[in-house]
């Protein structure tokens, strides 16, 4: 093992005490986000509110950092606890423009928020487990106001060029779900036209739960008032207002009560400790992991049921009979994945090494014997 990646994985505690291969799930984390916490915690502790205004300030810092990480900026990036909470928030402003048109493949967090607000949603049919750009065209596809997608698709894996596909939004909004992919690859919402996207932070970005953001771009925020405000909400929040409200140009309007400071602090710990490394280094981290991973488990004949080549990512789901008994039978073992219906996922981040790797591959082989 690499000594970089190695002195890396020692941030892990994780790692120690089992072989974790379900970053796809939930992420641990590593020691500074940690740290950024119970620091946080423990001011609390013997200070009680008497950081109030420093913690402010460290919530614009944190909003700078995640605006930096995909290429927005600060007064575009807001702070939500989940992935279907920003979803939620793109789909208040832009719902009543008409249909949306999505993956046969969509995580329900995608697609439920359109539904649910009455909007008709079209789904494109996955071929050989891809859902192919050509069925996004605007000459070919469903007259649609909204294309939603994820980067990386919870099923399979599946990895989406999101610049190619903001090369031929035409007319509608582009609104990407960024939980599967968000610290295992780089996105530039700018450079891809995406007007909305929302990403957890306790997947590939090892920021725990409760740690997301939202962007939605500055045309959105000026041209649509948010559906729900709060006391902070306002310009003049401390000024108390309560007969008449200016909103916030900016998306913190949206970010309604009291920040979640515990979960902000970690998301910016994870934001410097993924940046120190360099988004480019690990998303070659995790695509070498997963090479290496799908090539050991054809190598003993298991069926990769996820796309290789371009749309390889993190994911690998195994064709396997009984996936929660395989899954019982691996957690013996130390071993932690995700059963599925078709079969069992097994993901690899940056952390992991060829050996997690290895040990996996032997431990399912001594399981198809049984």
């Amino acid at each position: 093992m690499d000594p970089v990646w190695k002195e890396l994985r020692e941030d892990f505690p994780a790692t120690k005490a089992q072989i974790y291969l379900n970053a796809a799930a939930a992420s641990p984390t590593p020691r500074p986000v940690a740290q950024a916490v119970a620091g946080f915690y423990r001011d609390l502790e013997q200070g009680g509110d008497r950081y109030w205004d420093d913690w402010l300030a460290r919530v614009e810092e944190v909003r700078s950092k995640a605006a930096a990480f995909i290429n927005a900026d600060p007064d575009e990036i807001a702070f939500v606890p989940n992935t279907s909470t920003g979803i939620n928030l793109i789909a208040d402003l832009i719902a009543s423009d008409g249909p949306v048109l999505a993956g046969e493949m969509e995580f329900p967090t995608v697609t439920l928020p359109w539904i649910h607000r009455g909007v008709p949603v079209d789904f494109v049919p996955a071929i050989e487990g891809v859902v192919r750009i050509e069925s996004f065209s605007p000459e070919y596809a469903p007259r649609a106001a909204t294309v939603a997608l994820s980067q990386v698709q919870f099923w399979n894996g599946c990895r989406q060029d999101l610049k190619a596909f903001g090369a031929i939004k035409a007319h509608r909004h582009f609104v990407v779900s960024g939980s599967q992919a968000a610290g295992a690859f780089p996105v530039d919402v700018k450079e891809a036209s995406i007007d909305g996207f929302a990403t957890a932070g306790h997947k590939w970005l090892c920021a725990g739960y409760g740690a997301g953001f939202v962007y939605i771009s500055r045309a959105l925020i000026e041209k649509r008032p948010p559906r729900a405000i709060g006391w902070l909400s306002v310009q003049d929040p401390f000024g108390f207002e309560n007969r008449q409200a200016r909103v916030l140009p900016s998306n913190r309007r949206v970010e309604m009560g009291c920040p979640d400071f515990g979960p902000i602090f970690a998301l910016g710990a994870a934001i410097d400790y993924l940046s120190a490394i360099g988004g480019d280094k690990i998303a070659e981290r995790v695509l070498y992991l997963n090479e290496l991973l799908t090539f050991r488990l054809e190598r003993k004949g298991f069926i990769v049921l996820s796309p290789g080549g371009q749309y390889r990512s993190g994911q690998t789901l195994v064709e396997m009979e009984d996936p929660e008994r395989c899954s019982a039978f691996l957690r013996e073992k130390g071993i932690l994945i995700t059963p599925k219906p078709e079969g069992i996922r097994i993901s690899t981040h940056f952390y992991n090494s060829e050996e997690d790797v290895e040990t996996a591959v032997q431990a399912l082989v001594e399981y198809a014997k049984r």
